[in-house]
């Protein structure tokens, strides 16, 4: 693996040629040798792994997608057709010379089963996360040793990107759970020799327990879910706590809505905290890392930088799979070049990018590594609840996240879809539940919801109705779900 410090500062030209070498001896010395679902995918479309020279030879590929990931009557394991399965004979025929010159010196020199080790720490799976979202299945992913270093490495990436020092304290307020946000935090503060106090996200101590927590740590980073970081700061100032030592506030598992950042720079004034920067992050569990912001004066949205020598992103259209031309906007499409274990190949995010890959010098920092824009929305968002329409209107439910999210009066909110007098033939009705901040109007703020809703997604809530906010959190379950309960599909099914 090339150095990090290097790779910031490499030419385009210079890490396409590099993606382009990494991916011919992924696909050849690992994916088509080793890995059943996608040799079976190589010799359907009629491709040899000799024919993948660049990144543009990609194309030759299909994309794969959650969808062939999940379990079916035939094969309900099916996940297990994505983890490289290496044997003796495999590892004979798709191994260059040397790689097996080293191990036939290896066997020599310390025996078989030092040559067993090394085969058990590049490939067996020894830890594992599952995907997580609306869908109703999780998929398990399998680490072995060498992902896990990758994982940490690309911790210690996260953290010099976003400009945290190794004497931070940390308190880690993602949910205990198998889910990428909470072990990428963890294996980055190792990463960095940082402390790090994981708190369990509200599950474990409650927020009060939290606050207490971080307090006593006096911490300088906080890392969390986007509205639960911005819960736990609300309560904080209601209890005139002093937060004061903070300086940075890192968002990770959730999409960042335009106005969360200004949000959480009023609350953290609130318990003390000046000139916070705030960071927003993107990741998902089949790829097995995460990517960060870099920082700014303003807390200014400066994309997510990538790591060129670890994956290529391409973009795509998201109805035909078309690669689109620089700059375009369109669905992101990840494929790994070093992964081992569970392994996806040019696989469909689900994810919806403005303006493509950006690999022009970041005006920030300077880095040269590309950069996908910090404006990305769920092209899964309706598949994930099965939706179809609302009303008689395709809506991206992310859109109705952002903008409620966005609304400065708006403390927490639900969207809650049902028919007509609970009759499966009738009409769709939403209903936008709300909790406002403090002084703020409920007639204007319904008026702000129906007047959004309608310019910018084309259709109108039935009924905006308000709750306080202690109900509001119970009703999202903001300290007992995994996730809050923020669109609920109250529909009975034809």
């Amino acid at each position: 693996m090339i150095g990090w410090q290097r790779l910031q500062r490499m030419p385009r030209a210079e890490q396409r040629a590099l993606q382009g070498h990494l991916l011919q001896q992924y696909v050849r010395e690992q994916l088509y040798p080793f890995s059943p679902f996608y040799r079976a995918l190589f010799d359907r479309a009629g491709v040899r792994p000799e024919q993948i020279r660049s990144v543009d030879d990609l194309q030759r590929l299909p994309l794969t997608s959650k969808r062939d990931l999940l379990p079916t009557a035939e094969d309900p394991q099916r996940f297990k057709q994505f983890v490289l399965q290496p044997d003796a004979a495999s590892i004979k025929r798709a191994w260059p010379l040397g790689r097996k010159l080293g191990l036939l010196w290896q066997k020599w020199t310390q025996g078989a089963p030092a040559v067993k080790a090394r085969i058990r720490d590049e490939y067996a799976p020894c830890f594992m996360t599952f995907t997580t979202g609306r869908s109703a299945e999780p998929v398990p992913f399998f680490y072995s040793p060498h992902d896990l270093r990758n994982l940490r490495e690309t911790g210690g990436r996260l953290i010099e990107v976003m400009g945290l020092e190794p004497d931070y304290r940390v308190a880690n307020i993602f949910p205990y759970a198998p889910h990428l946000a909470f072990w990428q935090v963890f294996f980055a503060g190792q990463a960095a020799g940082m402390m790090v106090l994981s708190t369990g996200g509200g599950k474990v101590m409650g927020s009060s327990g939290d606050l207490r927590a971080m307090s006593r740590l006096k911490a300088d980073a906080l890392i969390g879910v986007p509205g639960y970081v911005y819960h736990l700061l609300r309560r904080a100032a209601a209890e005139r706590m002093d937060l004061s030592s903070l300086r940075c506030v890192v968002l990770g598992a959730e999409r960042v809505p335009p106005g969360m950042k200004d949000k959480l720079q009023v609350l953290l004034g609130e318990v003390g905290a000046r000139n916070v920067r705030i960071f927003g992050t993107y990741g998902f569990t089949e790829a097995r890392m995460a990517f960060a912001e870099c920082p700014t004066k303003d807390n200014a949205y400066t994309g997510y930088h990538l790591y060129p020598d670890l994956a290529i992103f391409e973009v795509v259209d998201p109805r035909t799979g078309e690669v689109l031309p620089e700059g375009s906007d369109g669905e992101l499409v990840f494929t790994p070049l070093h992964a081992r274990a569970s392994t996806v190949f040019r696989y469909r995010t689900g994810d919806l990018v403005r303006g493509g890959l950006r690999w022009e010098p970041c005006p920030h920092c300077g880095r040269t590594v590309p950069r996908i824009s910090s404006d990305l929305t769920r092209e899964s968002s309706l598949k994930d609840l099965q939706l179809l329409k609302v009303k008689g209107t395709l809506v991206n439910l992310e859109d109705c996240a952002v903008l409620l999210g966005s609304m400065p009066e708006v403390e927490e909110w639900q969207i809650e879809l049902r028919k007509k007098d609970d009759d499966p033939l009738e009409v769709d009705e939403m209903t936008v539940h709300l909790a406002l901040r403090e002084g703020s109007a409920s007639d204007t703020a319904a008026a702000r919801v129906r007047e959004l809703f309608h310019t910018r997604l084309e259709i109108t809530p039935n009924r905006v109705e308000f709750l306080g906010l202690e109900p509001m959190l119970r009703k999202i379950g903001m300290e007992t779900e995994m996730k809050e309960k923020r669109f609920v599909d109250s529909r009975p099914k034809a």
